[in-house]
C-alpha cells in the first residue's frame, strides 16, 4: 500500500477507535422546567446496581457547548474507557453539555486592548447560571437513579469547565471528595468552602486565553483555610495544559484515593 494509503488507513482507524469510545457513553437528556441539559454517561462494566460506585462528573471548556451530546467528549472522554482504567476503578462518569447562551460558572470575561491582557471576574455568590442550574438538578437526579457511594463524588473540568468546578464545589462544598480543574479560575473569597474538598489544579504557564495566576490565587485561597491542594504549573504548556494533566500517571489512582 502506498504510503498516503497507509496515512488514510491509519486516520480511518484512529477515528473508528474514538467512535467506539463515546459510543461506550449512554446518551441522556435531563428536562427542566422547559430547559435541557444534554449529558453523556459511562456505567461500570456489569454495573450491579446493589453496589455504590464513586461519580466522576466532567465538565468541558466553551468551544464544546452545544446540544449535540456529542462535543462534551472531545476532551478527556477516552480516559475512561480504557481497559486498565475500567477494571481498576470502577466509577459513573458524567459529561454533561453546557448551552450555547450558557456558562458553568458567573464568570466575566474582560480584555485590557492595551495591554493585550485578557482578565475574569468571579463572583461564587451571584445566582446561578441556566448551565448551573442543571447542573446541579442533574446531581439529584443522578443520586436518585444510580447506586452512588456519597463518600466518593468527584468533579473535574478545563478551561470553563475548570472555572465551573470551583463553583460547583463552593455551591455544593459538604459532597465532593476531590476536584482537578484544569486552565480554570475561580471566587478567591470562596477558598473557606473549598477546604474539605481534596484539590489537584493544574495550569500552563505560557497559558494566554486564562492566565496561570488564577490557578495560583485559587490554590493559595484554599491553602489559607488549611485545605489540601497539589498545584501543577506547566513551564512550556500553553491553554492546551489539559493534555499535560491527563498525562500524569498518578491522577486517576490519587482521584479515586480521596474519600470524605
Amino acid at each position: 500500500m502506498s504510503r498516503p494509503g497507509l496515512i488514510l488507513l491509519f486516520l480511518w482507524l484512529a477515528g473508528n477507535v474514538a467512535g467506539q469510545d463515546s459510543r461506550m457513553y449512554e446518551k441522556h437528556w435531563l428536562i427542566n422546567d422547559g430547559d435541557t441539559l444534554p449529558y453523556r454517561l459511562l456505567l461500570p462494566e456489569q454495573y450491579d446496581p446493589g453496589k455504590k460506585y464513586p461519580l466522576l462528573i466532567f465538565l468541558h471548556g466553551s468551544g464544546e457547548r452545544g446540544t449535540d451530546n456529542e462535543k462534551q467528549l472531545v476532551h478527556g472522554a477516552d480516559l475512561f474507557t480504557r481497559d486498565s482504567i475500567r477494571k481498576n476503578y470502577p466509577a459513573i462518569v458524567v459529561f454533561p453539555q453546557c448551552p450555547v447562551s450558557s456558562s458553568w460558572s458567573n464568570a466575566k470575561f474582560l480584555y485590557d486592548s492595551s495591554k493585550r491582557r485578557t482578565g475574569f471576574i468571579f463572583s461564587a455568590e451571584d445566582p446561578p447560571t441556566l448551565a448551573m442550574k442543571l447542573l446541579l438538578e442533574l446531581l439529584h437526579e443522578l443520586s436518585d437513579n444510580y447506586s452512588l457511594d456519597k463518600n466518593r463524588f468527584y468533579v473535574g473540568g478545563l478551561s470553563m469547565g475548570g472555572m465551573g468546578t470551583f463553583e460547583l464545589v463552593a455551591r455544593k462544598p459538604k459532597i465532593f471528595a476531590a476536584a482537578f480543574p484544569v486552565c480554570g479560575g475561580g471566587d478567591t473569597l470562596s477558598g473557606k468552602k473549598l477546604k474539605k474538598t481534596c484539590w489537584w489544579i493544574f495550569h500552563g504557564l505560557k497559558d494566554d486565553v486564562v492566565p496561570p495566576q488564577l490557578s495560583i490565587s485559587m490554590a493559595d485561597a484554599i491553602r489559607r483555610h488549611h485545605g489540601r491542594v497539589r498545584l501543577s504549573l506547566y513551564p512550556e504548556a500553553n491553554h492546551n495544559s489539559w493534555d499535560a494533566a491527563f498525562a500524569e500517571k498518578e491522577l486517576l489512582h490519587w482521584l479515586f484515593a480521596q474519600h470524605k
